[in-house]
C-alpha cells in the first residue's frame, strides 16, 4: 500500500467520522430542546400540584360536618384519637368507608400527602398517627 492510497483511506474515514459527529450533534440539539420543554412542563406540573395540595385540605372549622371532605374526616379522626396509631384499613372501618382495595389505596395516598404536609407522622410502615 502506498502513501497516496493510505491518505485516501484516511480521508474517507475522516469524512465518515465527521458526518457521524454532525449527525450526533443534531440529535443532541434535538434532545436538548426536548429536555428543555419537558423540564419546563415538569416545573408547571409541580407548581400546579403544590397549588392543588394547598387547596386540598380546607380549614376544618369552616365547613359543616355534613359536608366534610374525606380529608377533614381523616384529620378529625386523628384529632379525636391523638395517641392512636391507625393502619389504613382500621381508619377506613373507623370512618365507615368502603374497604375495597382501590378505596384503601386512594386513602393511603391521602395519608401520605398528610404526612408530607406535616399533619401526620408515620411511626412504622403502613402506620399513621397525629404529629405531636
Amino acid at each position: 500500500m502506498n502513501v497516496s492510497e493510505l491518505l485516501r483511506l484516511l480521508q474517507a474515514e475522516h469524512d465518515e467520522t465527521a458526518a457521524r459527529a454532525d449527525q450526533l450533534r443534531g440529535k443532541i440539539e434535538q434532545f436538548t430542546a426536548a429536555l428543555t420543554e419537558t423540564e419546563a412542563r415538569l416545573a408547571e406540573l409541580t407548581a400546579t400540584r403544590k397549588v392543588i395540595d394547598s387547596l386540598a385540605l380546607p380549614d376544618q372549622e369552616s365547613a359543616p360536618a355534613a359536608t366534610a371532605t374525606v380529608y377533614q374526616r381523616i384529620v378529625t379522626a386523628f384529632n379525636e384519637h391523638p395517641d392512636k396509631v391507625f393502619r389504613v384499613r382500621e381508619l377506613h372501618e373507623h370512618l365507615g368507608l368502603s374497604t375495597g382495595e382501590p378505596s384503601i389505596n386512594v386513602n393511603r395516598s391521602r395519608l401520605g400527602r398528610l404526612v408530607r404536609q406535616g399533619l401526620l407522622e408515620q411511626p412504622g410502615r403502613g402506620q399513621y398517627r397525629k404529629r405531636t
